[in-house]
């Protein structure tokens, strides 16, 4: 009985590891990019925040009223 030659397909062992390597490579990839699309603010660098503007205290004071941070005492009228 002849079950064949026991090196049959021992030469090509490289091309298997290189498909792992490949293979595993490759869902590692999928997941850190399924893992960072979701989450949007990791990066700071990608969106520049605008410069803060500066507000009449008038406009402070109607905004903290309008809050109920402040009452009619503390609140000038004109």
């Amino acid at each position: 009985m002849h079950y064949g030659n026991w090196n049959d397909g021992w030469d090509s062992w490289w091309w298997m590891a290189v498909m792992m390597i490949v293979f595993w490579g490759g869902l590692i990839w999928i997941a850190v990019a399924l893992t960072r699309r979701g989450n949007h603010t990791a990066h700071p660098q990608t969106t520049v925040p605008s410069p803060p503007t500066r507000q009449d205290p008038d406009e402070i004071l109607a905004e903290r009223f309008a809050r109920g941070e402040i009452d009619s005492d503390d609140y000038p009228s004109a």
